[in-house]
């Protein structure tokens, strides 16, 4: 019997540790099926962050590193830079990369270091206990906004990929989601295209990759997927920001 699809060999067969619902490991797939469908695998350095995913080291199938709070854009400099010839990515969540992070991705950007991020937005901080983060909504419950995230007193949500698509170094900036199976594989075909930028040597690339909580939420899997499509995309809509090969083209 032909084969018509099987497990990717960009993941371990390590049995992951996130919660029921999650799309972790949606995205985590994504990634591994890319790279392996590049022939980049073996020349591959990942870097894990702290949050839900400080255990990508178990999962992928490549050489990975592990870095501090935030640090992941800055340890990913560091390796790109002494092994110019690796493709480098770092894969961080709103916690990480939003909060603490933050001076992180916009110096690395603005830097046009050539590594990629894959930045999972679930709009809570999820190993905590279910924080409030930068991106929570306004009138979001969390365990530190019991009443609801409120302007007055936090700001508005922070939207980082509108934010670095204004910076020169970033070259090829997306958001994309994961809420259902074509935006899965657009999610696909946009971590291809950063992966591309990095191969070309054009500089930094993200995708920022919706994603769910279903735990932290409060909610079942199903109704998760469901209030991401109608309450977060909205504020954080989907689409391409930034391809410097497109703006090339026109």
């Amino acid at each position: 019997m032909a084969v018509v699809f099987e497990k990717t060999r960009g993941l371990t067969d390590k049995e992951t540790h996130y919660c029921p619902g999650c799309t972790h490991g949606i995205i985590h797939r994504l990634v591994a099926e890319v790279l392996e469908e590049m022939e980049l695998l073996d020349r591959t350095v990942g870097v894990a962050p702290v949050g839900c995913s400080v255990l990508a080291y178990d999962y992928f199938n490549c050489d990975m590193h592990e870095a501090a709070h935030g640090r992941a854009p800055a340890v990913a400099t560091g390796i790109k830079r002494v092994l110019p010839d690796r493709t480098v990515f770092a894969y961080q969540g709103d916690g990480d990369l939003a909060s603490i992070g933050t001076a992180e991705i916009v110096h690395a950007a603005h830097r046009g270091e050539k590594i990629t991020v894959i930045f999972v937005n679930n709009a809570i901080y999820g190993m905590t206990g279910g924080q409030m983060a930068p991106t929570t909504l306004i009138g979001q419950k969390t365990t530190t906004s019991p009443l609801g995230r409120e302007e007055s007193h936090s700001g508005n949500p922070i939207r980082i990929a509108e934010m670095l698509a204004t910076i020169d170094g970033a070259r090829f900036i997306e958001r994309t989601s994961v809420h259902n199976p074509k935006a899965v594989r657009n999610t696909r075909r946009a971590i291809r295209d950063a992966f591309t930028t990095q191969q070309k040597g054009l500089g930094f690339s993200m995708v920022e990759v919706l994603s769910t909580c279903p735990t932290n939420w409060g909610m079942t899997p199903r109704d998760a997927l469901g209030w991401l499509e109608d309450d977060m995309i909205p504020y954080f809509p989907l689409g391409n920001f930034r391809n410097v090969e497109q703006e090339t083209e026109a």
